[in-house]
């Protein structure tokens, strides 16, 4: 049963046996880190994480997927993907007479 009261050990005993400190403080007992007698630090044990509990189908009727989700792409758009046909692309236009007047 880990002990109620924080232990504290100076700074060159926590360097010395900081392997056993942090069993101790995985068993659940404060350990404060002092220096010249002064606490400086904190040896606590981590927090269990816990994790929420899900329910399925909170999501029911707030999403939709499109009839047409899984139909296979234009062919304009494939070949852009694939990166097949450069002509398939319009060419980047020209804006250097917008970007002038402005």
């Amino acid at each position: 049963m880990p002990e109620s009261t924080p232990k504290q050990v100076n700074l060159y005993e926590a360097k010395t046996h900081l392997s056993q400190l942090v069993k101790e403080a995985a068993a659940g007992r404060e350990i404060i880190i002092a220096n010249a007698g002064e606490p400086m630090a904190r040896l606590v044990p981590l927090a269990k994480e816990s994790r929420p509990v899900r329910e399925p189908g909170q999501w029911k009727g707030r999403i939709w997927i499109a009839d047409d989700f899984d139909d296979p792409l234009p062919e304009d758009i494939l070949a852009a993907f694939e990166g097949s046909e450069d002509d398939v692309l319009p060419p980047p236009s020209d804006n250097t007479e917008e970007i002038e007047e402005k």
